[in-house]
């Protein structure tokens, strides 16, 4: 499923890089090389990034 329309970023995607960054959904999407254009997908993306966390994930120290 994409999570971001205008990147076209997938959920499985910002799940693989929120094991190695630090940070918020915003952090992951730059790792990617990316930026939000709309920020309509910020919410769920940031809360995906949290599952992770919350499922005993803590990223490596940038």
């Amino acid at each position: 499923m994409y999570i971001c329309i205008c990147n076209a970023i997938r959920e499985s995607e910002l799940r693989r890089k929120a094991h190695h960054v630090s940070g918020d959904a915003e952090a992951c999407y730059a790792a990617m090389g990316k930026q939000p254009n709309c920020g309509q997908c910020l919410v769920e993306a940031d809360a995906i990034v949290e599952e992770e966390r919350e499922l005993g994930f803590v990223p490596a120290a940038a």
